[in-house]
């Protein structure tokens, strides 16, 4: 186990306490809205701010425990970090930036000149290392600070929104180089997101804070698979829905009962996905065991369909094509019937 860490910081609003561990070779996201405390956890982790409490351990080295009043400074971390922007020194060369650690920590000139090459071409900045910063494009100058971060063989690897910052066309790119590059790091990873395709494609395990507490764990299957939170459903994609099992049938929290295809038993969660839901302007007859009249609060363009936000008894996140959007009026407070069959809907306990 490489990193090792309860994290426990309080300042002004935010009460923050987590525990992390990773493996040697594993990447662990950290998920979750803005506000829940990621970068302030990946803060103290690099040691650019002391936490209130607990204790970081990595490779068994203490970085930080509060009750003994232990610190290392971040320059004594073996630590590699990328941030949202990449934070490249200016007045220095791209190779000089990607060396700057090693420089710090007494490298000989020709050494760090030699690494500092071999990480431009690792990452695909091969003849560019004699640019200022400021004339790389936004990939160019991520995958400059992953170079940076990883040049000098840290024992863990943080990355704060590495992608955020670059267009649709250039973060699939350059995620696709991230990805390739953490694959063949020895060390532990954290990265912090609140994009979830990110996290599913970069990650061999999730775990998602809201508001400073860590409120589900699992690999991202999971996750995406069985969601915990409205947070983390909204994200999969799914309408999560609380609720009591009673044989084939959830008896919800919030009122309405949605049927179910197994039977069920006790406090469980249901989900629909989008693509489950069918929606008629009127009362359809057949076999539908679910079907509840809704009303339309919100619509969305979401690739080749409209996602549609449902309010009612049971609330519902709806997928329709563009054409079913316009036959069926759908225009705020649009009143409709949607329908989800009892087989396409997943429960499983709380």
């Amino acid at each position: 186990m490489t990193l090792d860490a309860r994290v426990v910081v309080q300042r002004g609003s935010l009460s923050l306490d987590v525990e992390l561990a990773v493996q040697d070779g594993e990447v662990l996201a950290v998920l979750g809205p803005n506000g829940a405390g990621k970068s302030t956890l990946l803060r103290v982790l690099a040691g650019l701010l002391p936490p209130d409490g607990g204790r970081v351990s990595v490779d068994d080295a203490v970085w930080d425990d509060v009750p003994v009043r232990t610190h290392l400074p971040a320059h004594r971390r073996s630590v590699g970090v990328v941030f949202q922007d990449a934070l490249l020194f200016p007045h220095l060369t791209v190779a000089e930036n990607v060396a700057f650690g090693l420089r710090t920590r007494g490298v000989r000139t020709a050494e760090r000149r030699a690494a500092a090459g071999e990480w431009l071409t690792r990452v695909g900045l091969d003849g560019l290392g004699d640019r200022r910063p400021g004339h790389l494009s936004g990939g160019q100058a991520q995958r400059a600070a992953l170079a940076r971060a990883l040049v000098g063989e840290p024992a863990l690897l943080l990355l704060d929104e590495p992608l955020s910052a670059l267009d649709a066309r250039t973060r699939l790119v350059v995620r696709a180089e991230v990805r390739r590059h953490l694959a063949a790091f020895a060390g532990s990873t954290v990265l912090v997101t609140h994009d979830p395709v990110d996290a599913m494609a970069l990650a061999d395990r999730v775990v998602v804070v809201e508001e400073g507490r860590v409120v589900q764990a699992g690999t991202p299957e999971e996750v995406n698979r069985r969601p915990r939170t409205d947070y983390v459903a909204r994200l999969a994609g799914l309408s999560l829905l609380p609720g009591t099992g009673e044989g084939r049938a959830v008896r919800l929290d919030a009122g309405g009962v949605v049927a179910v295809a197994e039977e069920t038993s006790g406090p469980v969660f249901a989900a629909v996905r989008p693509e489950s839901v069918a929606l008629y302007l009127a009362r359809p007859e057949g076999s539908p065991r679910n079907v509840w009249p809704v009303r339309l609060v919100g619509a969305t363009p979401h690739g080749a369909t409209v996602r549609c936000e449902l309010a009612g008894e049971v609330p519902l996140v709806a997928d329709v094509t563009a054409g079913a959007f316009a036959e069926l009026g759908l225009v705020p407070g649009a009143e409709v019937w949607a329908t989800v069959k009892a087989a396409e809907v997943a429960v499983y306990q709380r």
